[in-house]
């Protein structure tokens, strides 16, 4: 038992067995706002309502490049491999919906990652470079661009009131979304819709347009929430990645809005647990797992700390993880140490794929 998890009385739980996986990536937190005993604070929800019902990892460890793009595709592929931080390179294997919708022959429309941060979008979700072809890639959401392209519409059909120059503000928009943020210098804007299958690229681009119109939050990870629920409800993938990015608003050097960001995440990833529970397609047929991507560098480094995930150093490459529903036997703390790249194989063997050469290796706490 962890030293601050006493608190937590464990929950029984009778998860059945299931076929779906939903995989939530937050981007880099640091133990010390989360799992610790300075950090409860801010996980509330991971900490107080979920970790008694779940298998954790108390060690997850990034060993390779802690980059946002590198990182996912370690996650979702099962490999370390060193490609473009930006995203302009495919990785290098197969990710796991490829060997999903390859080795199964599954309809696009089973398999969907939805990101807050663009890189992941461009590539991750579409094809490697292994040959497998795009024709096995995912439904691939950049919620961010969805909106804009939503609002675009509104203006240009003259549904919105008091804009006096409606090109100028489109102009603003997409400037916004082009521009040097902390999502990184040189990212193009993706457009998502030509990643989506044609056959729910309108029902998805109707739920963005709602979602502006209704004045909801404007949070990119509270939009990619309001997407997440959307592909749930509508189309109940068998395999769904979302990736949250407000808490890399640390890049800004603000600590109040890294920390908002780490709350947000955790009450949309508890959200999302609660959505699970409530969709009879999802309820005791599902595992969720969750982990931050990296943490980030210690303070009093060279790096400023909290701004940056870039050092060698446990602080950012030592990471937890959460495992919920059906892969859960019983609740447990898991103290000795994983690898990202024992994901993607694990994830594989819940979803029937057969063992395809990974540097990752089958998590034995899982039930399968």
């Amino acid at each position: 038992m962890l030293p601050w998890a006493r608190a937590c009385e464990p929950l029984s739980t009778g998860a059945g067995s299931g076929h779906k996986v939903v995989l939530v990536v937050i981007g880099g937190v640091r133990r010390a706002e989360t799992f610790s005993r300075e950090g409860l604070e801010n996980i509330p929800h991971l900490a107080h309502d979920l970790l008694p019902q779940a298998l954790f990892y108390d060690h997850a460890r990034n060993e390779g490049v802690t980059a946002h793009f590198n990182a996912i595709s370690s996650i979702l592929t099962g490999n370390w491999q060193r490609v473009d931080d930006w995203g302009r390179l495919a990785p290098t294997t197969p990710t796991l919906f490829e060997q999903f919708r390859k080795g199964l022959r599954v309809d696009r429309s089973d398999t969907w990652i939805v990101a807050s941060n663009k890189a992941l979008t461009s590539l991750i979700g579409a094809s490697s470079a292994s040959g497998y072809g795009q024709e096995f890639g995912a439904n691939v959401v950049f919620p961010k661009q969805l909106m804009l392209m939503a609002v675009a519409d509104a203006l240009r059909g003259g549904r919105t009131a008091d804009m006096a120059d409606r090109d100028k503000i489109e102009a603003e928009l997409q400037s916004a979304m082009e521009g040097n943020n902390y999502e990184g210098l040189g990212w193009n804007v993706f457009d998502a819709a030509d990643r989506l299958d044609p056959r729910v690229r309108d029902s998805i681009r109707d739920a963005v347009a709602r979602f502006v119109h209704s004045g909801g939050p404007t949070s990119g990870d509270e939009l990619t929430f309001f997407m997440v629920r959307e592909i749930m409800r509508r189309f109940t993938p068998q395999l769904l990645v979302v990736a949250y990015s407000d808490v890399e608003a640390a890049h800004f050097g603000s600590y109040a809005m890294h920390l908002s960001g780490i709350r947000t995440a955790d009450r949309l990833t508890f959200q999302i647990w609660n959505e699970i529970q409530a969709n009879p397609d999802y309820r005791d047929k599902t595992t969720m797992v969750t982990l931050p991507e990296f943490g980030r560098d210690p303070d009093g480094s060279s790096t400023n700390g909290f701004f940056n995930h870039r050092a060698n150093d446990d602080s950012t490459r030592d990471t937890w993880m959460m495992v919920l529903g059906s892969a859960v036997d019983h609740p447990n703390v898991i103290e000795k140490p994983i690898r990202h790249v024992d994901i993607c194989p694990t994830l594989a063997g819940l979803l029937g794929c057969r063992r395809l050469e990974s540097q990752g290796t089958l998590l034995a706490d899982f039930r399968t």
